[in-house]
């Protein structure tokens, strides 16, 4: 049988260039979202590659719509081997200035839409096995200023990751998290901004923020999905165009078995940098 899989934010960018290529690869594609004629277009297009598509809208900020969301996907389907955990919104801003509904936004749909449809999907993916994938982020990786609610959403989605990725392994499920760089919706303003700025100054745009397409990341998904190893579980790929970059988890850096001879090596470390 054609392995289905829910993928939320599924209507623009990363998620409906994942979509589109998992419906050609032979997958079932649900496509999630909130607009329902945006939803209904991904489902024609992957219908007329030949496809199989169902669409439902419903907010993953709210558990009582993800609920519903997976027990119709599952009445029709009976089940759900891959999740593609990808819906979010930004709301930039300093922390000084940041609102309180800035902060609660960006965290409701990224960090808590993301355990939601985890927590309601997983029941039935325990029956099969399957693939989880979560969307996180470079500024959950590092910190990007400005956005300090997206960055705590993003990285407490890799806390998320590291442990389900342990606790679901006897399961046969497998949780890898995506840290994608490519241009869509959510990026090109700031994409288009920061070559704005630094044409002012007669400078080159930086390597850093030269980023691809997201149907690069829908191919490197479509490849993840495709390997079977068990223990292919618990990472994090960076994927640029067609770099793909392993990050780490993070470790200790150094210790000390007293407080002045830890700050006296800190010292010395800073001074080596």
């Amino acid at each position: 049988m054609n392995r289905v899989a829910l993928i939320t934010g599924a209507t623009r960018g990363i998620g409906r260039s994942i979509a589109m290529q998992l419906g050609k690869s032979g997958y079932i594609v649900v496509v999630n979202g909130t607009k329902q004629v945006l939803i209904d277009e991904v489902v024609r297009e992957i219908r007329q590659a030949g496809g199989e598509a169902l669409g439902y809208a419903a907010n993953v900020a709210d558990p009582v719509a993800v609920t519903a969301m997976v027990d119709e996907v599952i009445a029709r389907y009976g089940r759900i081997e891959v999740l593609i955990a990808n819906a979010g919104i930004l709301q930039d801003q300093k922390c000084q200035r940041m609102t309180d509904e800035q902060w609660k936004t960006v965290l409701d749909v990224h960090l808590n839409g993301t355990y939601y449809s985890i927590q309601r999907v997983l029941p039935h993916m325990r029956e099969t096995g399957g693939d989880i994938l979560l969307m996180t982020s470079a500024a959950g990786l590092a910190g990007s200023v400005g956005q300090v609610n997206y960055s705590a959403a993003k990285a407490g989605i890799l806390g998320m990751m590291w442990t389900l990725a342990a606790e679901l392994k006897r399961d046969q499920i497998r949780v890898n998290a995506i840290s994608p760089a490519a241009l869509t919706d959510m990026t090109r303003p700031i994409i288009d901004h920061l070559r704005e700025k630094h044409a002012s100054r007669n400078e080159p745009l930086p390597d850093f923020w030269r980023i691809g397409d997201p149907e690069d990341i829908a191919s490197f998904v479509t490849a993840l999905l495709r390997e079977s190893d068990a223990d292919l579980t618990g990472e994090i790929f960076a994927v640029n165009g067609s770099k793909v970059t392993k990050w780490e988890k993070p470790a200790p850096a150094f210790s000390e078995n007293s407080i002045e001879a830890f700050f006296a090596a800190w010292h010395l470390q800073k001074g080596s940098e």
